[in-house]
């Protein structure tokens, strides 16, 4: 289904702009002033910005391990993610998250999570909170293949479609989690089967093509916001990077590998654009120098930052 011009190319913009953001973390990773592990969110943006550009800035969505996409997608500010790398006190956890925890309540950003699946139950709560204030706000839960196999997915599933929780499940399938094939691991060919098992509507989505998943995303975020229940939207795109930056990924090949590289959504939605008029070629110029600003002085500002206290150690957590 073809969206509206003007919506493919805001997406495009919303989508570039991540990709830009996260091929800069990976350069400035490997200077190795960087605390942790990173992991990069290319390839994946159409799924993102198609799901979070649909949503209100008090809807609420949780991440995974690789959430930086996410949060951007969501609103959040570019200075205040870069210093939460770096484990800074200007960061949005104060220094206390890095990376895999990045969360940012203030746009509805309940938090990355280091752990496989750990954002699943988190956001049906949290829909069950909307549905208990009956505010209309709507919940989305981000992971990926690998945590589709964790018991958490399986209870919060049932747990939503019984009380008709405003809650959408995304995901992620890439086909790897971390070094295991999904052709391994999973029993069934589409993950989105699954969903049938609890009376939950899924669809199966190429989220290489970003039309596809706006309005997968359209459907499901409506039918939760209406109050009839959760839906399940499995994405499908091929790993363009490593689990994590540094992975030299020996354990695929190379033609999987370049294979991957070549079915890229930010290509296929500029040749999109192309098709319909757009010069491409001034957005990419336009955001190149305005991301890129916005990223040399955020990235720059990060480093001049002061760390935490260590007499403030126990403060911002979940104690006090």
């Amino acid at each position: 289904m073809m969206i509206s011009l003007q919506t493919l190319e805001h997406s495009f913009r919303e989508m570039l702009r991540i990709r830009l953001f996260e091929e800069r973390v990976r350069r400035e990773f490997g200077k190795g002033d960087m605390p942790g592990f990173v992991h990069v969110y290319v390839g994946a943006e159409a799924i993102a910005v198609g799901v979070c550009s649909q949503l209100e800035q008090t809807d609420m969505i949780t991440s995974t391990h690789r959430g930086h996409g996410h949060c951007l997608a969501k609103g959040v500010e570019i200075a205040p993610m870069v210093a939460e790398l770096y484990g800074r006190e200007a960061g949005l956890c104060h220094g206390r998250g890095g990376s895999m925890h990045i969360a940012d309540f203030s746009k509805g950003v309940l938090g990355a999570n280091a752990i496989v699946g750990g954002g699943i139950g988190i956001a049906v709560g949290a829909a069950l909170a909307a549905q208990t204030l009956k505010d209309g706000r709507v919940a989305v839960t981000f992971f990926g293949d690998g945590a589709a196999n964790q018991g958490v997915l399986h209870e919060s599933m049932n747990l939503a479609s019984i009380w008709k929780l405003p809650v959408v499940f995304v995901c992620e399938n890439n086909g790897w989690a971390e070094s295991t094939p999904a052709s391994y691991s999973i029993s069934v060919s589409d993950v989105a089967i699954r969903a049938a098992g609890y009376s939950i509507p899924g669809v199966v989505v190429d989220a290489t093509d970003y039309s596809a998943m706006h309005v997968a995303a359209e459907q499901a975020i409506l039918r939760a916001r209406m109050g009839n229940g959760p839906s399940f939207i499995e994405a499908k795109f091929p790993r363009q990077v490593g689990h994590f930056v540094g992975d030299g990924e020996a354990y695929r090949s190379r033609d999987d590998r370049k294979s991957a590289r070549q079915l890229d959504v930010i290509a296929r939605t500029r040749l999109e654009l192309e098709s319909r008029g757009v010069d491409v070629g001034a957005i990419v110029d336009e955001l190149g120098k305005l991301i890129g600003g916005e990223l040399d002085s955020a990235f720059a500002a990060a480093r001049d930052s002061k760390w935490p206290n260590i007499d403030e150690l126990e403060s911002y957590v979940y104690s006090n």
